[in-house]
């Protein structure tokens, strides 16, 4: 094992890239600790050389949750990094789920009596670490699947480092039936250190006030200040996301760390309604949207969808960056539907202050 994790997260503080955060460096012994057992060379199995070993018990994890931009997942980013291992995987919960469900159709498909576990035995192959950045639970279906696959990885050897908006106890908070629940959060309390990253710092926050979060007019200057903003939260990465509503699918073109972007059209051009936007309003805590055109009667459907979306973005306390041909007083002036706009032109403005979203901890 080469520099501790503090040492190298003093480095990023001294060159610049990082501010000295003190609810981050309480949480790097915890990341060290298992950094340390990872590395560590594996014992000799006993009982001669060609008897199988059983799986190692995994070294215990940690579930680290905090509100929205605390940066937990850029600690459990700069963790992945380091660990220096083989094995070793870093995924965001609504990806890997899409994963899970998708090896459980090919599952069924060939006929398995139980379909979790082949996909378990398939995604724990050569698997020692498994990163899982944001888990949320909004479904009883995800909740009694998440809870067997975390006893099939832990029986395996994994080793699971989990981040959240959510204390524990507070996953599935409100869901029905959630006394079948309870069992999972009783095992990650029991094979995860919960560390609470309370941290009064919210970089995102700081670095967006009003200025910086709606652009108008919708052109080039507006399309490069958007392209940074985009750079600066994902550094470029990013894929699709596909959102599972109600047998419908819902795509988010580009999707990296709880930070959404898409065109006006990819959102309101399409057949989408209140759940549609809820579920988005869910899965991400910054939506980069861009190309709000003028509104009137002759785009009223989209005009209503993109009432809908503010809404729910509104209610979600999602923090929202656009671009727009007009600032928001001035985007619906004539067409049914002008008077019902003012409201959607007021929550634009609300949305556009530096505290917005700030309490968000969901």
């Amino acid at each position: 094992m080469g520099m501790s994790l503090r040492h190298l997260y003093d480095e990023r503080i001294e060159a610049g890239e990082w501010h000295p955060d003190p609810a981050q460096i309480a949480a790097l012994a915890p990341l060290d600790r298992i950094r340390e057992a990872l590395e560590r060379p594996a014992p000799r199995p006993r009982g001669g050389l060609f008897r199988k070993a059983p799986p190692p018990e995994p070294v215990r994890g940690l579930y680290l949750w905090g509100g929205v931009g605390r940066g937990k997942s850029m600690l459990m980013d700069f963790f992945h990094r380091t660990v220096g291992i083989e094995g070793k995987r870093r995924v965001h919960f609504h990806a890997f789920m899409q994963e899970v469900q998708a090896g459980l159709h090919a599952a069924r498909a060939k006929g398995a009596d139980d379909a979790l576990k082949p996909v378990a035995a398939e995604m724990c192959k050569g698997l020692r670490l498994l990163c899982l950045d944001e888990m949320q639970i909004t479904d009883i279906t995800d909740a009694m699947i998440v809870g067997r696959l975390f006893e099939l990885m832990f029986a395996a050897g994994v080793t699971v480092v989990t981040t959240s908006n959510r204390v524990p106890a507070d996953l599935y908070k409100d869901g029905l039936q959630r006394d079948r629940f309870v069992p999972f959060i009783r095992l990650i309390e029991d094979r995860l250190e919960v560390v609470h990253l309370a941290s009064p710092t919210d970089y995102r926050q700081n670095r967006l006030t009003g200025a910086d979060v709606y652009f108008t007019p919708a052109d080039r200057l507006a399309r490069e200040a958007m392209e940074a903003i985009w750079q600066d939260f994902t550094e470029g990465a990013g894929a699709p996301l596909v959102l599972k509503v109600q047998g419908r699918e819902v795509e988010l073109p580009l999707f990296h760390n709880g930070v959404a972007r898409a065109r006006f059209w990819d959102l309101c051009a399409k057949p989408l309604g209140p759940a549609d936007y809820l579920a988005i309003a869910e899965a991400v805590r910054v939506l980069i949207l861009e190309d709000i055109p003028r509104l009137s009667s002759e785009n009223y459907n989209e005009a209503r969808r993109f009432v809908t979306l503010v809404d729910a973005l509104y209610e979600g306390r999602v923090r929202l960056i656009a671009s727009a041909a007009a600032v928001p007083e001035m985007l619906y002036l004539e067409g049914a539907g002008v008077f019902e706009f003012e409201r959607t032109a007021s929550r634009l403005r609300e949305m556009q202050g530096a505290d917005w979203g700030r309490d968000r901890a969901a």
